[in-house]
């Protein structure tokens, strides 16, 4: 009988389920619309169904160890997922236990960068790598921080939120509150800010000149600038000296052997990885130059977030057994 865990991936629209096995091979995948439920418990009993069609719908029967759950604001410590802003569940929600009343096997919760990087470990380019950073770059940034093997919580579960690092002070408003976040810079909503910035400032011709803020993403900026667009170029060039700033600063702190791009913004390609990698080495303090790969990720192409959310089982199944 195969050994399998499930991984659920919470986003604030929709939910990604999936059946894995031991070797990151994702067996079923089904999705529940995050969003349509406002009761939580609704939600955990119609998560469970989905997965009980997909586990039924396999050719043969599984031996099921776990559920991990890659949520916004998942605490990994308390099984709970926190005044988490995208989600109509508001407060402290013990995801865990009310999962715990339908399967008994260990359901562990935290949250989807952290669990992208448990993925990176498990099944992708980090295996063999103990010092490492996972940034994931969509409609924010968020990062996982693995050192020694182990991912760094902090003493209540939210450690590593590189994302809410302030990197222009009296910035551009984030959503948590704060001005100047790295997220409000490094994102796919805040590249396409700097893009009308730059036409705002300079008058430039562009492919997007006559398009209204709304309409335009990240996607349509990178086709531009590979076009040769000269305010989508200079918009990935900003965007990318933010991001190498911030990354040689947190090489200063945790020197990592690596740091792995995660998520839509990551399929720019050269366009975000270049600059990134220049001004991280230019601003990089002398002792740690040339020593840090960037790297994109092995699960991009894959459904990086089911993995990883299913790799939290695997991963604590490896150390029982060390």
């Amino acid at each position: 009988m195969e050994e399998i865990s499930v991984g659920i991936d919470i986003g604030g629209t929709n939910t990604a389920i999936g059946v894995v096995n031991k070797n990151g091979d994702t067996l079923k995948e089904k999705s529940v619309n995050t969003a349509q439920y406002a009761d939580v418990r609704k939600y955990v009993e119609v998560v469970h169904h989905a997965i009980q069609e997909a586990l039924n719908e396999l050719p043969e029967k599984v031996d099921l160890k776990g559920i991990g759950i890659g949520a916004p604001n998942g605490n990994y410590y308390r099984g709970t997922v926190e005044m988490a802003p995208n989600l109509k569940w508001k407060g402290i929600v013990p995801l865990a236990e009310l999962f715990g009343e339908y399967y008994d096997v260990p359901v562990i919760v935290t949250n989807d960068a952290n669990a992208a990087a448990i993925g990176e470990m498990m099944f992708g380019g980090a295996q063999g790598m103990n010092n490492f950073v996972v940034i994931t770059l969509g409609t924010g940034l968020g990062s996982g921080i693995v050192v020694n093997g182990d991912v760094v919580y902090g003493h209540d579960g939210f450690a590593g939120e590189l994302g809410h690092v302030i990197v222009v002070p009296g910035g551009r408003k984030c959503g948590c509150g704060r001005l100047g976040c790295l997220e409000t810079y490094v994102s796919a909503p805040g590249i396409t800010r700097s893009a009308f910035e730059i036409l705002a400032r300079t008058n430039q011709e562009s492919e997007f000149s006559e398009v209204k803020f709304d309409d335009l993403n990240s996607k349509m900026i990178s086709e531009a600038a590979q076009r040769g667009d000269l305010v989508a170029k200079e918009a990935f060039d900003f965007t990318g000296k933010i991001l190498g700033h911030a990354l040689a600063d947190t090489v200063a702190t945790l020197s990592p052997e690596a740091i792995f791009l995660f998520g839509g913004l990551s399929k720019a390609g050269d366009l975000i990885y270049k600059p990134t990698k220049q001004y991280m080495e230019e601003k990089m303090l002398a002792v740690f130059k040339d020593k840090v790969q960037i790297l994109y990720s092995d699960l991009n192409e894959r459904n990086g977030a089911i993995l990883g959310a299913a790799a939290l089982i695997w991963k604590e199944k490896k150390e029982e057994n060390i």
